[in-house]
């Protein structure tokens, strides 16, 4: 969806119950630091939107809200962030929201002031304004309020309303939404609930944001073959069940601006507070083995608009370990590196990686591990295991989702499970293939470990500096142990080597 400067939407209010409703769409909308505006003439309703906006965001149904116009600023403590309340009708001048403390009662609040425009140019310009005035066209009863979203609020309440759009024209407009635990991506997740025990998920996908160019004209997320948009997830949804696999049945989707509303196939883990469950990692190594052991074509037909999934070339691999480069090597071993360094880095690994991308290949999932695996027992066969997460799936080498999943960089694989289950694996496809290389296969799968390893300690430095997400470090020293496993194989020697001369810490065993 383009990044509109201003939104605007208009709303027929025919009683006092309409206006609350308005209110609590409006308090899943706004955040900490956000400023809303509230105008209109006496009796127009302002009262009445801020008295419900305000319990919604307490969870207070019954809080008491007196008008400010004497205080002029009146603080709440919401669930989530401090609500301010303020009136300006008896400020006479800007100058004077200094001696209240308005910057200081702001910080970390959102800000919901009534007759803002006394404020002058005090105001900042992302913000969202609510006009409300008698409807002429109606009864006394009805109200008209024109939501206005401007700067970086005008895409938020676009997405926000276009949310409301697609929930109505699906009939889950009624549904109980409740945010869900995002990922480390941009997308965002919400459960639906009805009151018949319907249940589902609604994915918020906007459209990735271009960086900067790189290389070649293009930016990072271009040249690695990341998902631009929601299409490669519902083409490669629909890709997957027609194959028999149990992918989210997709209820109702909105391309344009990167929604739908997907099966919920519920919250059972392959995983224990022990780690790995082996009987359902077995199922779900059984999954890849049996679409591995297919042959897939590289364009999707079977939805409205065919889709080509893009290559895994050797553009894509290699740009991905130069993370390591840029942001592991400086933000968490302190290791500035020079630019030969960083060259024969990136010219072993393109030597390394050239016989995977002249190797086999089928779809890669990308995202195939622990996170975005559900189990469903109640399903036979490879169907008991839900795979939610494969936007960014390409054409690569089988062994890239094997390793991702028997080297889970969330939660460790013990070596004998990662044998045990590998073992399965080349059984299960030689079972298939009589021909299938297996001494080939291993070693690919030693090459795709060391690269998603590599890659995987980028992203989580990057994710802790740029993103302000400092959890994911706590997983680093397992990538690392994975690291030095791979590493290990003859055909990883002169990445080893790099490694020892270059950042030897990343290849310190951590009980030393």
């Amino acid at each position: 969806m383009a990044e509109a400067k201003t939104a605007r939407f208009e709303f027929d209010l025919a009683d006092e119950a309409a206006t609350v409703k308005l209110a609590k769409r409006i308090a899943g909308i706004v955040a900490a630091n956000d400023l809303v505006t509230l105008s209109g003439d006496l009796g127009a309703g302002k009262t009445t939107l801020a008295r419900a906006l305000i319990r919604e965001l307490t969870g207070e149904a019954e809080l008491e809200v007196p008008s400010p116009t004497f205080t002029l600023m009146q603080l709440y403590d919401g669930k989530n962030f401090p609500v301010v309340h303020a009136d300006l009708y008896r400020i006479k001048s800007p100058d004077e929201l200094t001696e209240l403390g308005w910057e200081e009662a702001a910080d970390g609040a959102l800000l919901l002031v009534e007759w803002a425009e006394r404020a002058g140019d005090e105001l900042p310009a992302d913000r969202l304004d609510i006009a409300l005035e008698l409807s002429t066209r109606k009864d006394s009863s009805y109200r008209r309020a024109t939501l206005t979203g401007t700067g970086a609020f005008a895409p938020r309440l676009a997405r926000a309303m276009s949310v409301d759009a697609l929930l109505a024209r699906a009939g889950w407009s009624k549904a109980k939404r409740s945010f869900m635990l995002g990922d480390a991506s941009t997308r965002a997740y919400e459960r639906l609930e009805m009151d018949d025990g319907r249940r589902a998920i609604l994915m918020i996908s906007p459209k990735r944001p271009d960086g900067p160019p790189v290389r070649f004209g293009k930016p990072y997320s271009a040249i690695a073959r990341l998902a631009e948009d929601i299409a490669p997830f519902i083409a490669i949804d629909r890709a997957l069940i027609s194959e028999g696999f149990s992918a989210p049945l997709i209820y109702a989707e909105d391309k344009a601006n990167g929604l739908a509303i997907l099966e919920d196939l519920g919250a059972q883990a392959i995983v224990d507070e022990n780690g790995p469950i082996p009987e359902r990692y077995g199922a779900a190594i059984g999954v890849l083995a049996r679409l591995h052991s297919r042959v897939l074509p590289d364009k999707i037909e079977a939805t409205p608009e065919a889709y080509k999934i893009p290559p895994y070339d050797l553009e894509a691999l290699t740009i991905e370990i130069e993370l390591l480069i840029d942001w592991y090597a400086s933000h968490i071993e302190k290791v500035n590196l020079a630019s030969g360094a960083r060259a024969t880095f990136i010219n072993i690994w393109r030597e390394t990686l050239t016989e995977i991308v002249a190797g086999p290949r089928s779809w890669s999932l990308r995202d195939y591990h622990s996170p975005n695996l559900i189990w469903l027992p109640e399903r036979e066969g490879h169907r008991c295991i839900g795979i939610i997460d494969f936007q960014d799936g390409v054409m690569g080498h089988p062994a890239y989702d094997v390793a991702s999943l028997l080297q889970d960089a969330r939660v460790t694989v013990s070596d004998a499970l990662e044998m045990k289950l590998l073992g399965q694996y080349l059984r299960q496809r030689r079972e298939s293939d009589p021909d299938f290389d297996i001494a080939a296969f291993a070693r690919a799968y030693a090459i795709m470990g060391a690269q998603r390893a590599t890659k995987v300690l980028g992203i989580f430095a990057r994710l802790d500096k740029r993103d302000g997400k400092p959890q994911y470090l706590a997983h680093i020293p397992r990538i690392r142990a994975y690291l030095r496993k791979d590493l290990a194989h003859p055909a990883l020697a002169a990445v080893k080597n790099w490694m020892e001369t270059h950042l030897p810490q990343a290849l310190a065993d951590e009980a030393t």
